[in-house]
């Protein structure tokens, strides 16, 4: 296996003649993430990196999920950023760079780009298929925006080197992604972000935010069954990866809330003991043996301006929704 970075691949075509830059730099080793993802499943505690959510089908099972009446994160941080846009530019500043992570269709920095007017604009998402379509979008409409995409796994390594310049930077992380993290995990990650700032730089950054406990469950198991149908879909892609057998059926999605950790979790609970072929190993799942396939944390202010601090930000300015379901942080450089 080769130990130097890869060389940058630069889309040409159709990029190009569409007015943005595509930059791929995801370093993929499927060998080593079958035995990942193998291993997990193998532990006493079996897991699912959720990441295998998005296979195509979930991709669009998590867009319906965002349009539930319980699923309150979605629309109620598009309608902070949306109300708060000038104000929001008022301490971010304008003519930066914006690095959007986790950017998907870009719909969410888009609702700031009017009022930012960014001198470059760099998406950046693990999905080229979400962003091809986004980027025509945007470098058509905001021609005085140098448009780029950089498809990397940001969460295991953050990769920008080439792409970012020495000026002030607004690091844009929404969507409460930061929640996917243990709060070790999530202070690690922005301190890499923050060692990547240069002065004058800041984070704008969605956060859920921690409320009773029967809506959080609401907005993780919506009566419809959607989120289960998409928490029993990741066995699906897992099918296809390892292979296995999988059968989703056989499984019952279970959200609860972890009121020590702080966090919602959800799992896939087997419905009977069963016996499970995954990469030419075999596994044993009892009666009421779960899989754990996410975490998503849940902070109060305080609880989150601490982390912030902890990885080199200071806390400035917080923008909330309504009873406080969401809080939308701006933090500069400690």
């Amino acid at each position: 296996m080769s130990t130097t970075a890869p060389a940058l691949r630069w889309s040409r075509a159709p990029a190009a003649q569409l007015g943005f830059r595509l930059i791929d730099r995801l370093h993929r080793n499927p060998a080593s993430e079958r035995a990942s993802l193998l291993a997990a499943l193998l532990q006493p505690r079996a897991s699912i990196p959720p990441k295998y959510f998005y296979d195509e089908l979930g991709c669009k099972l998590f867009e319906a999920i965002c349009t539930l009446p319980e699923y309150y994160p979605t629309r109620t941080e598009r309608a902070i950023l949306s109300d708060n846009a000038v104000d929001i530019a008022r301490y971010t500043g304008t003519r930066r760079q914006v690095v959007d992570l986790g950017a998907g269709d870009c719909a969410k920095a888009e609702l700031l780009l009017p009022v930012l007017r960014p001198r470059r604009y760099i998406a950046v998402d693990i999905a080229a298929e979400a962003l091809n379509p986004a980027l025509a979008r945007l470098s058509a409409a905001y021609e005085d925006i140098d448009v780029m995409g950089l498809v990397t796994d940001f969460s295991s390594r953050i990769d920008f080197g080439g792409v970012l310049d020495s000026t002030p930077t607004t690091f844009f992380y929404p969507g409460s992604s930061i929640g996917n993290f243990t709060r070790s995990e999530a202070i690690s990650f922005l301190s890499q972000l923050r060692a990547l700032a240069t002065p004058a730089s800041g984070l704008l950054i969605g956060v859920d935010t921690k409320k009773p406990v029967d809506r959080l469950i609401a907005a993780y198991d919506d009566p419809l069954g959607v989120t289960g149908a998409f928490n029993r879909n990741v066995l699906n892609h897992v099918n296809r990866v390892l292979p296995g057998n999988f059968d989703p059926n056989a499984f019952s999605h279970v959200a609860l809330y972890n009121e020590r950790e702080g966090r919602i979790e959800m799992h896939l609970e087997s419905r009977l003991e069963q016996r499970v072929q995954l990469g030419g190993r075999q596994r044993l799942f009892r009666q009421g043996e779960r899989i754990h396939t996410e975490n998503s944390h849940k902070y109060s202010l305080a609880e989150f301006a601490a982390v912030l601090q902890s990885a080199g930000f200071n806390p400035v300015r917080e923008w909330s929704g309504a009873n406080g379901d969401f809080v939308v942080f701006y933090a500069e450089l400690a």
